[in-house]
């Protein structure tokens, strides 16, 4: 089986699916975050393919070889959710189980939310589910979701160096156990540079992949979706989600730093909001567990997809 790439008309948009195997035991639909694309799904989709599923992992809209919408800077999250269910009625795809990670969690838990009937349950990689919006007033001016949130600002630090370039940056840096935050007169990509090395689960051809991708769209989207689109996810009424849930977590993942997050997992505040909720823990895991240890993060996985049969 080889993963197979075509376009879909959908929302206006001719966006990018790449997808694998047959879906005997269901559909899994991969939802990736930032800076990644389709590609950082390779791992997973092959080994739900081989399990007996259906394996689709779409690039969003203004990311890889989507398109990328006339006016990026109006980016709105019920525009994912909408890209998700024309993606499923294209495919003629009843329901699904949906996996994701960073920002694409956000999407599929408003998609469980608003179409339980569509979804067979959740996989999310780091990104754990509850109502309240967090705050970043207590971290300092240089944390990078308060500069790349700035108008301009991102725009100036990306723009003075090539996509390969930015890209490795964002790799190196999110893959640590610290949250990324630039000193007084340093931008964010300055925190790193040509000579430090990648992750040693990166490789330089899976950069160039990365790379000749935002080349076609640039970063103008993906700054807005998610970063200027933060806090503007819009609210359902009684959010509780009916569906299994995985949180797979990364104990080394930066994001469990982030104000609220250790408290929304650790101290049962998901479970109130999820009552079918699981959670494993990885105590290596950093924010890309799943390329950082496909095989473990596929056990998990498949682990989950064959412990709620579709048909049950």
């Amino acid at each position: 089986m080889e993963i197979e790439h075509s376009h879909l008309s959908i929302n206006g948009l001719n966006l990018h699916i790449s997808q694998i195997g047959k879906d005997e035991l269901g559909t899994v639909v991969f939802l990736h975050g930032f800076p990644e694309i389709w590609y950082s799904w390779r791992h997973q989709m092959i080994a739900v393919a081989e399990a007996g599923y259906r394996a689709i992992a779409p690039d969003w809209r203004g990311y890889g070889l989507s398109d990328q919408p006339q006016d990026p800077e109006n980016a709105a999250w019920e525009h994912l959710i909408s890209d998700m269910l024309g993606i499923l009625d294209a495919l003629s795809i009843s329901k699904a189980f949906l996996v994701a990670k960073d920002f694409g969690a956000f999407p599929a838990y408003q998609f469980a939310l608003i179409y339980p009937d569509r979804t067979c349950g959740i996989i999310s990689i780091g990104i754990p589910f509850a109502p309240m919006r967090g705050s970043y007033d207590s971290l300092p001016e240089g944390f990078y979701i308060k500069r790349w949130r700035e108008i301009g600002r991102a725009e100036a630090d990306f723009g003075r160096f090539d996509a390969k370039r930015v890209v490795r940056t964002i790799y190196i840096l999110f893959s640590k156990n610290e949250i990324p935050i630039a000193p007084e007169g340093k931008e964010i990509i300055d925190l790193a540079d040509s000579s430090t090395p990648l992750p040693e689960w990166f490789t330089e051809e899976d950069l160039s992949t990365y790379a000749s991708l935002y080349e076609k769209n640039g970063f103008t989207y993906p700054l807005q979706m998610p970063y200027r689109a933060l806090g503007k996810q819009y609210d359902v009424p009684d959010p509780k989600i009916q569906v299994p849930v995985l949180l797979i977590q990364g104990e080394k993942d930066y994001v469990f730093k982030f104000p609220g997050i250790y408290e929304i997992i650790k101290e049962g505040i998901m479970q109130k909001y999820v009552p079918n909720l699981e959670i494993t823990y990885m105590p290596e895991g950093n924010h890309f567990a799943q390329e950082q240890f496909p095989d473990q993060v596929n056990q998990l996985i498949i682990r989950f997809l064959k412990g709620h049969p579709v048909n049950d």
